[in-house]
């Protein structure tokens, strides 16, 4: 029986002709039957796709034998399952797509890519190192670097989670001073695979942040490693038709319905077609709608 999996991947490198790694890569993509959604720019490649298995390995083996792409980023999770064709079901559609940016900042200018990554980034975390991190530094910050929505199910102990609707928004919050009393003091940022946190600790530190950290291959690995048994307690929000995963059988239950407070894990979009808000919804209630387009 074919195996659902989700592979999760990004690497930043300098690509010279970003349209043409587009076309080897829908192709590549359609010929294996795989689905999600692949954004590349001049810094890299960031992916999500899901399928087969043994589809998806084909799938990372032929990418990581070009050259820039060698040291590509490479998560693994469970799918929901695999439509008749054999397609993903989490994912409607194939998307390949050329952008500014491969994580959507609004700052192309400011990062600088070369062959080994991101330059001046904050220094990377393995699980194993943010415990021993944890354990040693009683000032230690951990900061969300994801949407606002993403952390109420799911986020480190005492996190500080920036009010964002998208990533856009954390130049200006930055910039705002709101967390300026945080440079002086070690903050690891976090966020779901690791990619938005390679831009967001080199923000940081050009911002003056003295001692930034991210925690390599983010809450998705240390996940792998820990499980609900460390730092991490709730849910991870994903980006595809699962909606949310987690760890363990045992994971605590962060969010709270909208509508009616009911404990629960599940992210829906607002009932409003024109509204692009996630929320947390419970079964029982099955759909809501933000403040903003409540009639």
């Amino acid at each position: 029986m074919a195996v659902p999996k989700i592979l999760l991947f990004y690497v930043f490198a300098p690509l010279p002709d970003p349209e043409a790694v587009r076309l080897w890569q829908r192709e590549l993509c359609e010929r294996l039957g795989l689905r999600g959604r692949i954004l590349l720019s001049a810094h890299g490649i960031n992916g999500t796709l899901g399928g087969e298995l043994d589809a998806l390995k084909r799938y990372l083996r032929v990418t990581k034998e070009y050259g820039p792409f060698r040291g590509l980023e490479a998560k693994w999770s469970e799918g929901s399952g695999l439509d008749a064709d054999n397609s993903s079901a989490d994912f409607p559609r194939l998307s390949v797509k050329v952008r500014d940016e491969i994580v959507s900042f609004g700052a192309p200018d400011e990062l600088l890519v070369d062959e080994n990554g991101v330059r001046g980034g904050g220094e990377r975390l393995s699980p194993d190192q943010l415990h021993a991190l944890a354990e040693e530094r009683d000032d230690l910050v951990f900061f969300d670097g994801r949407n606002r929505f993403e952390a109420e199910i799911g986020r480190f102990t005492d996190a500080v989670v920036p009010d964002v609707a998208n990533t856009r928004e954390f130049v200006a919050a930055l910039d705002s001073g709101a967390y300026d009393h945080l440079k002086d003091q070690p903050v690891v940022t976090y966020c779901t695979g690791g990619i938005r946190c390679e831009v967001l600790s080199s923000l940081m530190r050009s911002r003056g942040f003295q001692e930034v950290y991210q925690l390599d291959g983010g809450i998705a690995r240390y996940g792998e490693t820990y499980g609900d048994d460390g730092l991490w307690a709730g849910a991870l929000y994903v980006f595809d038709g699962r909606g949310s995963l987690t760890f363990s059988d045992h994971a605590a239950v962060l969010g709270r319905c909208v509508t009616c407070g009911a404990s629960t894990s599940r992210m829906r979009n607002c009932s409003d077609p024109a509204c692009r808000e996630q929320l947390v919804v419970c079964d029982d209630c099955g759909t809501a709608t933000c403040e903003a387009h409540a009639a």
